[in-house]
């Protein structure tokens, strides 16, 4: 089991953030990942939320060896070819350390702020099922074409190439008929926030099976988790506000051995990482306690 810390972008402000950053890799963690939103990533519609490229050319700078991820960019929101060229520049800033994650969308009210389209999910879906194979393509072919129900290459590059020979593409989202298929058909990592540790074998069984049927290996796809972590029922409601009972049952809580214990059900059902999913303010103590008392113990 490898373990990573996704910080949320809202409310929040980028010294907090890097001192955030430094902080967990000092305490040895193997990931930090953004998110990619305009507005708060809740139903409040606060708009306070830094941006997601930027940030994470910042957390690229200032960290020296956790993989440098995002979970997830909106396919809605740049071309492919934009963000192709992005991840490629942000690999040589990070020395060959990022991993871009790709998702449907979900957050409607930003989309509709900015006037950005937002089609039905299985539009965005099969948006999303392009944009992986486009990013591939222009991350490691010389000349790309493609012609696509939304996007269209001719004779496209992407230069330079990233630091890694393969940058690891990774696919966020539960959708049991489209967004797995992607990730099996196109991924090399797949993600899922706030699923209780059944639901979440459900999901990776049915991952498999997308994989069967395409010829894929499935241990050659890692598979995650976003997990909460909430030492206290106030810890969950500060982070989360009006979703906590929604994430909840995705949430660490309890002792640190129910914490171990807990996690251990995650390792069982075929998770890979653990990716403790925080937003501002940021429980620092929660954090280091974490540390100290669950990392030593699955390691």
């Amino acid at each position: 089991m490898k373990f990573g810390v996704h910080a949320g972008l809202q409310n929040t402000t980028t010294d907090e953030l890097r001192s955030l950053w430094r902080r967990i890799e000092a305490h040895g963690f193997d990931w930090i990942s953004i998110w990619d939103h305009f507005y708060a990533a809740d139903a409040t519609g606060g708009a306070v939320c830094l941006e997601a490229v930027a940030t994470h050319a910042a957390l690229a700078l200032e960290t020296d060896r956790v993989q440098c991820g995002s979970l997830v960019y909106s396919v809605g929101y740049r071309h492919p070819a934009v963000l192709a060229n992005a991840m490629a520049t942000l690999d040589h800033l990070a020395s060959g350390r990022i991993v871009l994650g790709l998702g449907g969308g979900w957050h409607q009210g930003e989309y509709d702020a900015y006037g950005i389209p937002f089609p039905p999910v299985p539009v965005r879906l099969r948006m999303l099922d392009e944009a992986i194979q486009c990013i591939r393509a222009l991350l490691t072919e010389d000349v790309v074409d493609f012609d696509g129900e939304f996007f269209q290459l001719r004779d496209a590059k992407c230069e330079p190439k990233p630091v890694q020979q393969r940058l690891p593409l990774w696919i966020g989202g539960a959708g049991e008929k489209l967004t797995l298929r992607t990730a099996a058909r196109h991924a090399d990592g797949w993600n899922v926030p706030f699923l209780d540790p059944d639901t979440y074998r459900h999901k990776v069984e049915v991952l498999y099976d997308h994989c069967a049927a395409t010829g894929r290996d499935p241990q050659s796809i890692t598979k995650s988790v976003n997990l909460g972590l909430a030492w206290r029922q106030g810890d969950l409601e500060a982070q989360f506000g009006n979703i906590a009972e929604f994430v909840k049952p995705g949430v660490l809580m309890g002792s640190g051995q129910e914490v171990v214990d807990r996690i251990g059900r995650y390792t069982d059902a075929g998770a890979e990482w653990v990716i403790l999913a925080m937003r501002a303010p940021f429980d620092v103590d929660g954090l280091d306690r974490f540390a100290a008392e669950v990392l030593p113990a699955l390691r």
